[in-house]
């Protein structure tokens, strides 16, 4: 019974007949009550689903659109990850966390959520309770997010740029940065996609600081080889006109993939997940999120 239940679920999110956020929420319900009857195959499933899907969002995006967002996007990057992760360290030392978990919270916080942590925590010889700590810390967040974002940004009247620059610096996950987007709309959707995915980039750099801080040797550092994928679904739409007419169709199914991804993930915040998580990394993740959020929020309201 359970598992036939989870099925209609997965049915729904894949008709669209619910919204991502709403597909989260349903999610969590899920992961609290009947619990998730698939879990040990939950992590790898929502991998797959976040990448063909946000592969598939690039057939309906334009390479110059996209390349105009990503440039004013830089900047605000930049000093986000460096302010961020030097925060961390502050709030580490002051709430006296574990180094490593402190850590992958402060690079999940200041790049790509749980695809950072997982880049991460190889390199750091992190322990599993370590990054189920950061990831737990990171999800919460970003279940939070999907549902706050959007109702501020309609409250301050962002525009569709200034929202989509936002939520793809201040929101943790690429999955909740696309799904809080996709509720504002088209131009928030394309802009927040193209920052959060060069902002991803920066994995590679913090790494390879990361190494350098730690001074791990032999490790190898996971590439996001699927924001190349990304690209040249962009170029494909822009140049290619053929594309156009199956473009819309492609699109339709990458945003039902998103939904899903976000059902899941929400499936598999278990109660033993979030009773991991304790109250001094949580406070770490909560102060580092207002404080990027905040100031995120600043530098586009006076620049973009």
């Amino acid at each position: 019974m359970r598992q036939v239940l989870f099925i209609v679920l997965v049915l729904l999110c894949l008709s669209r007949l619910i919204s991502p956020p709403i597909a989260l929420l349903v999610g969590l319900i899920v992961a609290q009550t009947i619990g998730h009857p698939y879990l040990q195959h939950n992590k790898k499933a929502t991998q797959i689903l976040l990448q063909v899907s946000v592969v598939g969002l690039g057939f309906g995006m334009n390479i110059h659109a996209a390349l105009a967002a990503s440039s004013q996007g830089i900047l605000f990057t930049m000093v986000s990850i460096a302010g961020t992760l030097v925060f961390g360290y502050l709030l580490s030392k002051l709430l006296k966390i574990d180094r490593k978990t402190s850590h992958l919270i402060s690079c999940g916080t200041a790049i790509c959520g749980g695809s950072a942590i997982a880049a991460v925590a190889p390199i750091i010889q992190a322990k599993e309770e370590q990054v189920s700590v950061a990831l737990g810390t990171v999800f919460i967040l970003n279940a939070v997010a999907l549902f706050l974002f959007p109702l501020i940004g309609e409250q301050l009247s962002l525009t569709e740029m200034q929202f989509g620059l936002w939520s793809a610096i201040a929101i943790h996950d690429t999955s909740s940065v696309v799904g809080a987007a996709t509720k504002y709309g088209d131009e928030a959707l394309q802009v927040a996609t193209t920052v959060k995915l060069g902002r991803a980039l920066w994995i590679i750099p913090v790494a390879i600081g990361t190494s350098m801080l730690f001074r791990a040797k032999d490790t190898k550092i996971k590439l996001p080889y699927f924001i190349g994928w990304f690209i040249i679904a962009m170029l494909l739409n822009t140049y290619i006109p053929g594309i156009r007419t199956i473009a819309p169709v492609i699109v339709w199914i990458a945003k039902a993939g998103l939904t899903l991804t976000l059902f899941l993930i929400g499936a598999g915040l278990s109660r033993k997940t979030l009773q991991l998580v304790g109250m001094k990394p949580l406070l770490q993740g909560v102060i580092l999120w207002v404080i990027i959020s905040a100031a995120a929020l600043w530098m586009v309201l006076s620049f973009a």
